[in-house]
């Protein structure tokens, strides 16, 4: 589904996916995540979703990357054979597993803020920390048996000498904060979506800004990602970080989860804050459930994830609407769960639904297209598709909203707005100001 202009080849790197994969894990009483994201390396990840898994990572035991209109077919070609000869000494929860994302234009260049990001990028753990319902496990990935042992031997003691809580530190405080769309720019961009509206081209279209934050000082994306976590619990978190720069973020949306033929996912459309009272929250939160055009926003996204799903699935279920609430927004939710046909990858979800309407727009090409010809800046992997999957072609993705690009003393965040045919530049524009507010807060003193 991935239309944007680009280079229109097919070009990719696969460092160790001919080469089988050995990990071995280790049971731990305990241990701090944060020092696993301490360590030196081009390479650092953490996601943890609302239900309670946490995973952290560090170093490199194999990396996938690719780019062009076909990156992720290029990805899963390049997984299957990465992932075809796992020897795997260890429970299920502590397999390795690639984590990574795509961009959201395949035309994506990974230039600043974005270097290190290509279109298409995952990356296989060297070390893995897992903590589940089923414990905390440490895994060693190596390219040998005997290296995996190896890696898994020097982490267990590396890491049993350290506290098992890392602390969340102090913000690192907010000097300057710049839009990189003026209003002008919005207003312009809102009504030429409105205009296509109007003469039919389109029913909905997301566009987004960028907020470049100066930082008083270097952040500690790690310790920012734990005050997310007791602000956020239900949630999303994830970080990414490729040596020049960390994507991260906390993201209420999820993209799929897939587990064996069944698929989980979500329509997350239509926002309105949080109240300063029971009875003022309650009053938006009715406001949300009765208006037209955010019915009308919603019932465009879940009939477009219905449709994206449809020929992959033997069958799909929507379940009711309701109202999500966070710290500081309230969003419209419908969950949908689907039944794959037999030999579905995850990746083959993540790429029907990418951009779901809730992110791009209906119908998808007219929104691509509006979206690239208004946005004033490079999306990057914003409001893409950022998670993981395994060696049975089961994993979880979320959206990339909520999020951030860090790279030293500055900090990129993204936040974007469903236009409608009822939709007002100004009350849009304030209303991306809402959807800074999870990380900027995190980031003030």
């Amino acid at each position: 589904m991935d239309r944007a202009s680009g280079d229109r080849g097919l070009t990719g790197v696969a460092e160790g996916a001919d080469a089988a994969l050995h990990s071995r894990s280790s049971e731990l009483e305990d241990v701090s995540f944060g020092a696993v994201l301490d360590a030196d390396g081009d390479s650092l990840v953490a996601w943890a979703t609302p239900d309670g898994l946490e995973v952290v990572g560090c170093g490199v035991a194999a990396r996938l990357s690719a780019t062009g209109p076909e990156r992720f077919e290029r990805i899963r070609a390049d997984a299957r054979r990465l992932f075809d000869d796992l020897d795997h000494d260890g429970p299920a929860v502590a397999r390795p597993r690639a984590f990574g994302g795509f961009a959201f234009h395949d035309g994506h260049e990974a230039t600043p803020p974005w270097r290190g990001f290509d279109a298409a990028t995952f990356v296989v753990p060297e070390v893995l920390v897992v903590r589940s319902e089923a414990g905390t496990w440490l895994t060693g990935v190596a390219r040998s048996e005997a290296a995996a042992s190896e890696t898994l031997d020097a982490w267990r003691e590396r890491l049993a000498g350290l506290p098992a809580m890392r602390p969340s530190g102090d913000p690192p405080g907010v000097v300057e904060t710049r839009r990189t769309t003026t209003r002008e720019e919005w207003t312009e961009g809102v009504e030429t979506a409105l205009d296509r509206i109007d003469a039919g081209d389109l029913e909905k279209v997301v566009l987004a800004q960028a907020l470049s934050v100066s930082l008083a000082e270097p952040i500690d994306v790690p310790a920012t990602l734990e005050r997310l976590r007791r602000r956020y619990p239900n949630c999303y978190r994830f970080l990414v970080g490729y040596g020049a720069g960390t994507f991260f973020g906390a993201p209420p949306e999820r993209l799929v989860a897939k587990r064996g033929d069944r698929v989980e996912t979500e329509a997350l459309a239509g926002s309105v804050p949080r109240g300063e009272s029971p009875e003022g929250d309650e009053e938006l939160a009715a406001r949300l459930l009765d208006s037209e055009k955010f019915r009308r926003e919603h019932g465009l996204v879940v009939e477009a994830i219905r449709e994206q799903l449809a020929p992959l699935a033997r069958a799909v279920t929507v379940d009711d609407r309701t109202v999500r609430r966070l710290a500081t927004i309230q969003h419209l939710r419908t969950p949908i769960e689907a039944t794959l046909a037999d030999g579905a990858h995850v990746l083959d979800i993540v790429e029907a639904l990418h951009p779901t309407p809730a992110v791009g727009g209906v119908p998808p090409d007219a929104a691509w297209e509006t979206i690239r010809s208004v946005e004033t800046f490079d999306r990057g992997w914003y409001a893409s598709p950022v998670g993981w999957f395994d060696a049975a072609g089961d994993g979880e993705f979320a959206v990339g909203i909520r999020s951030g690009v860090a790279t030293d003393e500055s900090v990129t965040l993204f936040a974007g707005n469903g236009i409608v045919a009822d939709s007002d530049p100004d009350e849009e524009w304030e209303e991306v100001l809402l959807k800074y507010r999870p990380i900027l807060d995190e980031l003030r003193r």
